[in-house]
């Protein structure tokens, strides 16, 4: 496991990376899987990642576990790749943005 200041940096990180509450996570990804006549069950919605975030965001730092300290980087780090604040304007509706969503980034979110 991470030691405790690297994992209070990450903590940070996750959770300025990670700007949409877990409701607003959890509303867009069953928006996201909703089909024209089915809907997935409203806690098995969205991509595999999404779900963790959703999860990560629900624990204490103290209860994280291994694999949770690698979505978190996985997350931030994605999060710090696909940003791009001079074009956040452009974001509006692109893939961009839908994929950020998904693991609880809205780029258009101040």
């Amino acid at each position: 496991m991470t030691d405790a200041l690297e994992l209070d940096a990450l903590w940070e990180e996750f959770h300025h990376a990670v700007n949409m509450t877990s409701q607003e996570l959890a509303a867009w990804l069953r928006v996201r899987d909703a089909g024209e006549s089915t809907q997935p069950l409203p806690d098995r919605a969205g991509a595999a990642t999404g779900q963790r975030v959703l999860e990560i965001l629900q624990k204490r730092r103290t209860d994280l576990t291994d694999d949770d300290v690698r979505v978190m980087y996985r997350v931030v780090d994605t999060v710090a790749a696909r940003t791009d604040e001079a074009n956040e304007s452009e974001a509006r509706e692109t893939r961009r943005r839908h994929h950020l969503l998904t693991i609880g980034h809205d780029p258009l979110k101040p």
